[in-house]
């Protein structure tokens, strides 16, 4: 059929990244559930029905227009070894054009944290940016204190851009951001975060 787009699975040595489906409301919302508390204070606050499935069902409609229109790249994490949801990442606000860019999003669950995937993933999702997508720049921000953030961005070839005042509400309160950014044809050398 014309006008669609094949499914989409990106793979790495330890982690298959794809599209969200209906049958991972399940592994979802317990994996949210059980890293509440990790995620919470460096996410937007969680919608009174987060954890639904409408609100998953939407979250899935969401991902595949998206993925359909071009506008964002909205993937899960799978691992190999057993198939648990590890966490999500995001490529989104894509723009097109002479900007050829995106922002990176993610979340890892609190039982998969410190073990290498979001960094592994990261790679991926940024090495088909740039080879596959055809962009240029992927952009990416965290909470300044956020140290685990930070340092997976830097180990993933994000440098440090700067600061951006009121950036987004998390947990409730609008918070400053540190900004870093990942080229495709980057010749800047190491930038150090002077925050």
């Amino acid at each position: 059929m014309l006008g669609l787009k094949p499914k989409l699975q990106i793979e790495t040595e330890r982690l298959a990244l794809r599209l969200p489906a209906h049958s991972d409301y399940r592994s979802w919302s317990e994996l949210r559930r059980r890293s509440a508390s990790f995620l919470t204070p460096w996410e937007p606050t969680w919608s009174q029905d987060h954890l639904t499935r409408r609100a998953f069902t939407n979250r899935v409609n969401w991902a595949a227009r998206c993925y359909k229109s071009d506008t964002a790249l909205p993937l899960f994490i799978f691992r190999y070894e057993d198939g648990a949801l590890v966490g999500a990442v995001t490529l989104d606000n894509i723009r097109r054009g002479p900007a050829q860019a995106g922002t990176l999003g993610y979340w890892v669950g609190a039982p998969f944290v410190r073990q290498g995937y979001m960094r592994e993933a990261i790679g991926a999702v940024v090495g088909h940016a740039f080879a596959v997508m055809d962009l240029s720049r992927i952009e990416a921000a965290c909470l300044p204190e956020n140290e685990a953030s930070r340092a997976v961005l830097e180990r993933s070839g994000f440098k440090y851009e700067g600061v951006a005042q009121s950036y987004l509400q998390i947990n409730g309160r609008w918070r400053n951001h540190v900004l870093y950014a990942n080229l495709r044809h980057d010749r800047r050398g190491r930038t150090d975060a002077g925050v």
